[in-house]
């Protein structure tokens, strides 16, 4: 598996990371871990001045086994 380290972050993008963590803990769509494999967090400016966030799964990408086959398609109900 992949062992990235994090991209240095600005002091207002820290605030914002700490800010959506916070949230996203809240919420419950994370949890903390202790595993030692992670991917970088980065940041692109919106252009209304707040952060989007996002995660760069490049390495990740290049060790993924790639399935021969497709996935079934399935109509929307």
């Amino acid at each position: 598996l992949t062992v990235q380290h994090q991209f240095r972050l600005s002091q207002p993008e820290l605030e914002e990371l700490q800010q959506q963590l916070d949230y996203l803990l809240a919420k419950g769509f994370i949890r903390p871990s202790s595993s030692p494999y992670a991917a970088p967090i980065l940041f692109t400016p919106k252009n209304d001045g707040e952060f989007r966030m996002g995660i760069d799964c490049h390495a990740l990408n290049r060790i993924t086994i790639k399935s021969p086959s497709r996935l079934p398609y399935q109509a929307a109900s």
